[in-house]
């Protein structure tokens, strides 16, 4: 008896069970199911073998060098990391096993009714059991007798069924596998623009201590020029400071001895006047020869030997840019040559 989802039509509890026991692969009732952890979903033996085969073209069965292996469950993607023994390494549901004999027995015990079978549409009271092969279609026997497939090619339903199952089986197959690869370069796209990230933060926080670095340099040279000009304004201001002085020391005798001499002026007697006269004049002669103090020469304000061009500095600080290097190939060459392999 062939067990297929669709067996039962009246929405009995049997077919709800029924629906429970077909595997998302071969869409057959499971044939030795196990059980996908930690997600929990079944899988035929042979379905999860050729998925995981699928999955992991270049694995080796037991006794291979290579260990483990993993898969994505069809049902919900989950992914299945499995030891050295590969799906054999898979437990067994036994429970699904003891339900699907049940589930047999129950079917084989029941007679079929009328309209559990598809039905040919010519011919009410014939069930339709070969596949025209030209026309590619399911037919009855009477329609290849006397009805519009008497001259096509015909053969056992059973035989197509089983070849366009096995078709639709590898379908799924790559399928699966397809997708896998997919979620491989996704993951690998995913951690590029991690690492993008990543290497961003890096590549900013290197830039900015480098320029805090010339930053730095740039104040402590600011720093050294302008205690350079403070020295040299302390050295002209206190020169020209002690002349200050010494040319005030000096107007202030020169102001003494015309007070003196103005006192002398005013003595009206003519031998008091001259007792004190010559020495004054002496006095006087004297203090206007030796008086020629220090002068600064013209200029000697200017601070114009502490300007700095900074012009190329400017320019190499606006000529600054990222060093160069050469273009890496381009990143989906590799995925691209991977996926045909």
């Amino acid at each position: 008896m062939d067990f297929q989802a669709g067996i039962l039509q009246d929405g009995s509890p049997m077919e709800s069970l029924e629906k429970q026991l077909i595997c998302p692969i071969c869409l057959e009732m499971f044939s030795k199911p196990v059980v996908i952890l930690p997600c929990q979903h079944n899988l035929c033996r042979k379905c999860a073998n050729d998925v995981f085969q699928a999955a992991n073209p270049y694995w080796q069965s037991r006794g291979s060098v290579i260990s483990g292996g993993r898969f994505r469950c069809p049902s919900c993607r989950h992914e299945v990391l499995l030891d050295r023994h590969g799906v054999y390494g898979l437990q067994r549901n036994l429970l699904v096993e003891n339900i699907i004999d049940i589930y047999k027995q129950e079917c084989s015990s029941r007679p079929l009714k009328k309209g559990e079978h598809p039905m040919c549409k010519e011919h009410e009271d014939e069930r339709i059991n070969i596949y025209c092969v030209t026309c590619e279609v399911p037919t009855c026997s009477m329609c290849k007798v006397f009805g519009a497939h008497k001259d096509c090619e015909v053969a056992p339903l059973q035989t197509i069924f089983q070849g366009q199952k096995t078709e639709l089986n590898n379908c799924i197959s790559m399928l699966v596998a397809g997708n896998d690869r997919i979620q491989t370069i996704i993951s690998q796209l995913e951690d590029s623009c991690r690492s993008t990230e990543e290497n961003s933060e890096a590549a900013k926080q290197e830039l900015c201590t480098r320029f805090d670095a010339l930053a730095a340099l740039l104040e402590e040279k600011k720093v050294e020029l302008l205690q350079r000009i403070a020295r040299e304004r302390d050295d002209k201001t206190g020169f020209v400071q002690g002349l200050i002085s010494q040319y005030k020391e000096q107007l202030e005798k020169s102001s003494r001895l015309v007070e003196t001499a103005i006192q002398a002026m005013e003595e009206t007697g003519g031998a008091a006047f001259l007792m004190n006269a010559k020495q004054l004049i002496k006095t006087i002669v004297e203090a206007s020869k030796g008086g020629r103090l220090e002068k600064i020469e013209h200029g000697y304000e200017n601070m114009d030997a502490f300007s700095v061009s900074l012009d190329h500095l400017t320019k190499a600080v606006c000529a600054l840019d990222f060093d160069p290097v050469e273009e890496d190939e381009e990143y989906f060459d590799g995925e691209e040559e991977e996926v045909e392999e």
